[in-house]
């Protein structure tokens, strides 16, 4: 697969634009945490219509696609923020919307798919991950949105960056979880233009964090993925068209433990009223321990997601690890 260039700035305000009525500009909200090793301030974007910011890639995506391309309906591949997104999009402009899922999605994932008028299609999750590399499935029809190396989609998530970059002039790092990279890395381009000196930080959790493995052996490799409660982020390899631009846009990958996923999960709970789900946590809890060079800060977190299942969410808040 051919590797996706960097978004540029320019692409970024114009998905602005686009993504106006459908995204909202998220909070952005200081944590008081005492034990916080910086200044921690968090990017809520839990709190978009769908609990995601899926819903800025996925409105530019949905935007800009050729009218002609989507007689047939739109599909994504998604563990659930994603298919929301395009849903959401779907729906608005009257199209119809499949999404392809690890048989692994959490059941409120499923079923907010489904309140938005998409079709679930579920698939192991090694045959899942392949429709991400591949660009798409053979038994669908349809216009595929990527969910992570679409250029509209890196565009539209890009919107965060100078949403931070305007709101907090002088943050020193920015954190945010890896699954795919097209939300580190828009991003980051975005700060790349705005403020070069600030670094983007990529968080990954231990179940699956191929972008650090990758790093340290300074090329793509494979891991080995534990499915956990935190569904959002964690697989067996980094896209390849994804890190050419990956590793030279992030400033490195903090890899977090489940315990620490729940432990950031009740400080966002106790602390600031945020109900986050796992993958949204991780930047959370890689910004809670420290960031590589980072002192004092403020340092901003990006709460990516906040789609989590209520048993688990209970299961946390108890103590306990789902």
């Amino acid at each position: 697969m051919k590797p996706i260039r960097p978004v540029t700035i320019s692409a970024i305000r114009a998905g602005r634009s686009r993504i106006a009525g459908t995204a909202m500009r998220s909070p952005l909200l200081r944590l008081d945490a005492g034990d916080a090793p910086t200044e921690l301030w968090l990017k809520l974007e839990c709190l978009q219509p769908i609990g995601s910011f899926k819903v800025r890639g996925a409105a530019n995506a949905m935007a800009v696609a050729d009218a002609a391309l989507l007689e047939e309906g739109v599909y994504t591949g998604s563990a659930g923020n994603m298919a929301q997104g395009v849903a959401l999009a779907a729906q608005r402009m009257g199209v119809p919307c499949r999404v392809v899922v690890p048989d692994t999605a959490p059941r409120a994932k499923l079923e907010a798919i489904a309140r938005l008028g998409a079709t679930a299609v579920p698939l192991p999750r090694d045959e899942w991950w392949s429709v991400l590399c591949d660009h798409g499935h053979p038994r669908e029809d349809g216009y595929f949105v990527h969910p992570v190396s679409n250029p509209a989609v890196i565009a539209g998530n890009g919107t965060i960056g100078v949403e931070i970059v305007e709101e907090l002039p002088d943050v020193k790092a920015v954190v945010v979880s890896y699954g795919g990279g097209g939300l580190s890395c828009g991003i980051a381009a975005a700060l790349r233009a705005l403020a070069p000196e600030v670094p983007v930080f990529a968080a990954e959790v231990e179940t699956g964090a191929p972008f650090a493995a990758s790093l340290e052996a300074g090329a793509p490799v494979e891991v080995q993925h534990r499915p956990s409660f935190v569904d959002g982020i964690g697989s067996t390899g980094v896209l390849e068209e994804m890190w050419p631009q990956a590793h030279s846009l992030l400033a490195g990958s903090v890899v977090v433990s489940i315990e620490e996923v729940c432990e950031a999960i009740r400080v966002l709970a106790g602390g600031a009223h945020i109900v986050a789900e796992g993958a949204g946590s991780a930047a959370v809890a890689a910004a809670l321990r420290g960031l590589p060079g980072i002192e004092g800060g403020p340092v901003v977190a990006v709460v990516s997601g906040g789609n989590i299942d209520p048993q688990v969410f209970r299961a946390i808040m108890e103590g306990r690890i789902p």
